[in-house]
């Protein structure tokens, strides 16, 4: 079912949780999000494939090494976005995106449209991160 929606579009609290709409709303906001990360690994490729470094100054030659080693680490963070964009996505098509993994309850609107790859409620992910500053220090 294809759902068009308004460009102004924005989910509401005062519209049922998850609605087609709303799922509508965050499948285009994640594939926006992926397409754009795919793109930038894409142009990294492009400028790494043009060729090795041809600093003859050392110095120089160091600032291109550590901005290219900069840029993969930000490239394989993009990877595992990547990941859980899709996984994301799986949850839009099979009906639990937007809902706690370890609750069940909703995750809320503003959340999602800060972090649409959330899968824990805000309380959740509080909870959480106390257990692993607590098992951190052991």
């Amino acid at each position: 079912m294809l759902i068009t929606l308004p460009p102004d579009y924005k989910p509401s609290d005062d519209e049922a949780f998850m609605n087609p709409r709303q799922l509508a709303y965050f499948r285009q906001k994640l594939l926006r999000w992926r397409a754009e990360l795919l793109r930038e690994a894409g142009e990294t490729l492009s400028s790494m494939g043009q060729g090795g470094i041809v600093e003859a100054d050392l110095t120089d030659r160091a600032s291109v090494e550590t901005d290219r080693a900069l840029e993969l680490r930000t490239r394989d963070r993009a990877r595992k976005l990547i990941a859980k964009i899709d996984q994301a996505l799986e949850r839009v098509d099979n009906g639990t995106y937007g809902y706690c993994e370890e609750t069940g309850e909703p995750i809320g609107l503003r959340r999602l449209e800060a972090r649409p790859i959330a899968t824990l409620s805000i309380e959740a992910q509080e909870r959480h991160e106390r257990m692993e500053r607590v098992h951190r220090d052991d």
